[in-house]
């Protein structure tokens, strides 16, 4: 473990998670989060397009024409927005050479499940719209937005127009919440209170089932998947819903590379800039990107 790992292990458990321990109610957290993604370090030469659909595309530098990562930010499905995670889709872009899509989705309680899940399949359908056939798009999702992908990766396969790869950061894939992650994790987690993520989980739900496939992509069918990367953190409390994800598509056929960090914080990636390991993983998502896309080209 680095010396900045280390570091920001004890800030985490300082402040933040304090800090998520104690939050009052949504638009409290929503700012909260605005502001802790502002400490990120910007991407240079970052280029944002707003397009209709709420469709937000993330570039910089040169990208590969025809290509696109379709990339769900987490927050719980109560926080974020492209802008949050804007930072790190950039230098994924950057290190990819391949634009990112990141969509504007509604987000709980205003909105609850399966509201997401529409807005992934309608992101989706704009792609296509747009002239991008299945083998053109990698779909990606970090926590929440994790679950999210994946969940609409299985509805793809299902629907007979898998993409060319799928990669997911510490997704959230099991809303019945059955990992003993959660538990055995609950001290070493250095961002995510246990206690709270039961509400989290109501706040979207709002009482529907938390095994529906839609939201748990944990309990979901993958027909003719294709290479799945995911990447998690052995001390976090959704380690589970990541290893047990992996077995899961393995089981259905699918190839998947499962790389799991020691004592690093959910979705470390964010902190590019600040910790060599977010800049090592994001290298080897560009890695997975490029070859998912050549074996497609072949």
């Amino acid at each position: 473990m680095s010396w900045q790992a280390e570091l920001i292990d004890v800030a985490l458990r300082l402040v933040f998670k304090r800090q998520l321990q104690r939050l009052a109610d949504v638009p409290v957290a929503r700012r909260a989060f605005r502001r802790a993604t502002r400490l990120v370090r910007p991407t240079p030469y970052t280029v944002v397009r707003h397009r209709p659909g709420g469709l937000v595309w993330i570039s910089s530098g040169a990208a590969q024409p025809g290509r696109v990562i379709l990339y769900f930010h987490g927050g719980g499905y109560i926080v974020g927005s492209p802008r949050t995670h804007e930072a790190m889709l950039a230098r994924m872009a950057r290190l990819s050479g391949v634009e990112v899509c990141a969509p504007i989705y509604r987000l709980a309680p205003e909105t609850p499940f399966p509201g997401a899940f529409e807005d992934a399949q309608a992101a989706w359908s704009r792609l296509r719209t747009l002239g991008y056939e299945p083998e053109d798009i990698v779909l990606a999702g970090d926590s929440a937005g994790g679950g999210l992908a994946l969940a609409l990766l299985a509805d793809r396969c299902q629907a007979g127009e898998p993409p060319a790869a799928a990669f997911a950061f510490s997704p959230w894939t099991d809303l019945a919440l059955t990992g003993r992650s959660l538990s055995e994790n609950r001290e070493a987690d250095p961002l995510l209170p246990a206690e709270r993520i039961e509400e989290l989980r109501e706040y979207y739900l709002a009482g529907q089932d938390p095994t529906d496939p839609r939201c748990s992509p944990l309990r979901a069918v993958f027909p003719n998947c294709p290479p799945v990367l995911l990447q998690c953190a052995d001390t976090e409390i959704l380690r589970d819903d990541t290893l047990r994800m992996a077995e899961h598509l393995r089981a259905a056929g699918a190839s998947v590379t499962l790389t799991v960090e020691h004592r690093l914080p959910h979705v470390w990636h964010l902190l590019d800039g600040w910790l060599p390991k977010a800049r090592a993983s994001l290298r080897q998502v560009a890695a997975f990107v490029q070859a998912s896309f050549t074996v497609v080209s072949r």
